[in-house]
């Protein structure tokens, strides 16, 4: 059996335009975590939100049926409650601070990420 050698075929021109190098793989995870890391705020923030509203809702509530109860007899257990739902708008109301430091935090990296790499900033609109 004789072998021979088979030359590739040379290159075609295309006048189509081709699509640009891909992102380096680290500047890619990079932006990924940082999305990651965009949902997980917003799931705070989402948290945070639900948590200012429950205490409001009891509030209304309450305000709603006070007509049914008179606020001496029952203060025993108003008082309880009203410290409560102080803690929790205060709670929710931190919760919902800190997830939009973080959003904006993560903002400015993914800016800094799309100047640092011209090709990421065409998936990252």
């Amino acid at each position: 059996m004789d072998f021979q050698a088979v030359a590739p075929a040379p290159p075609v021109d295309h006048d189509e335009p081709t699509c640009p190098p891909p992102p380096a793989p680290i500047i890619i995870n990079e932006a990924q975590l940082v999305l990651a890391e965009k949902r997980t705020s917003l799931a705070a923030l989402r948290t945070g939100i639900a948590i200012v509203a429950l205490p409001m809702s009891l509030t209304t509530f309450l305000i709603a049926t006070s007509r049914y109860y008179d606020t001496e007899d029952v203060l025993h257990f108003l008082l309880p409650v009203g410290a409560l739902n102080l803690a929790l708008l205060v709670l929710g109301t931190w919760l919902s601070l800190r997830a939009v430091r973080r959003l904006r935090q993560q903002e400015q990296t993914l800016r800094l990420l799309k100047e640092r790499n011209g090709a990421l900033a065409e998936f990252l609109k």
